[in-house]
């Protein structure tokens, strides 16, 4: 068999029959969930499925009144989508690479952008950084994720996770800032000597700035989010 031909080429791109966890990495930009019941996604992530899936897009009180209050002053762009049945399901963004977590009472705060795949068991919430509406395009909103169960998040490239430890400051470019320990709660500074280094007409430096014992996760991308208009 030749190294280049198609056979060759589909035996070490084939999926993979073998594994079996509800949540694997099929390839490091794919997420393959072995479906039996629900799993909640974010919408457009599905690439592809094998079996008897049913898609069914977030209803408007899907998960009550006050998240749909939130999502309305987010004007956030990430929608829900709810995939239940029976078979292999396969997710992706962007080319965006996956990474799971296996949360064991855990909880970590997520980018609303980078936010994949999560199982119903998992509790959420939807946070909006109110100092940050306004300032960065189309503001900047988490989902805080809480509970047992698998998580799914994207990043683009190889994510860094930094320790935040006590009396040691962690400050990060919200753009490139993806997750971060549920018990952090992130401030916001604006660095004017940074502006006044840059020029007048290129705006401030916002920083996100992280006190206390934690992680934060971050990509070598900065990613500009844009508001839902419609």
């Amino acid at each position: 068999m030749g190294k280049y031909s198609l056979n060759e080429f589909i035996k070490t791109t084939q999926q993979d029959d073998y594994e079996n966890e509800y949540f694997e990495l099929e390839t490091e930009r794919v997420l393959e969930v072995n479906l039996d019941g629900e799993v909640w996604s974010k919408m457009g992530a599905m690439i592809s499925y094998i079996g008897d899936i049913k898609f069914e897009r977030e209803r408007v009180l899907e998960h009550g009144l006050s998240k749909m209050f939130k999502k309305a002053l987010t004007g956030e762009g990430t929608q829900l989508m709810k995939a239940k049945g029976k078979g292999r399901l396969y997710l992706a963004d962007q080319g965006k690479k996956v990474t799971i977590f296996d949360l064991k009472g855990e909880s970590i705060c997520v980018n609303g952008n980078d936010l994949l795949a999560f199982e119903p068991s998992i509790n959420w919430d939807i946070q909006l950084m109110r100092k940050m509406a306004g300032i960065m395009s189309g503001g900047l909103f988490n989902v805080t994720l809480q509970g047992s169960g698998k998580v799914a998040i994207t990043t683009h490239f190889e994510p860094l996770t930094l320790l935040v430890k006590p009396g040691e400051t962690v400050y990060t470019d919200p753009h490139a800032t993806v997750a971060w320990s549920g018990n952090l709660t992130p401030e916001f500074k604006t660095d004017i000597s940074f502006r006044t280094f840059i020029g007048r007409g290129s705006g401030e430096s916002i920083q996100m700035a992280f006190s206390g014992e934690g992680f934060v996760i971050i990509q070598p991308y900065e990613e500009v989010y844009l508001s839902n208009e419609s």
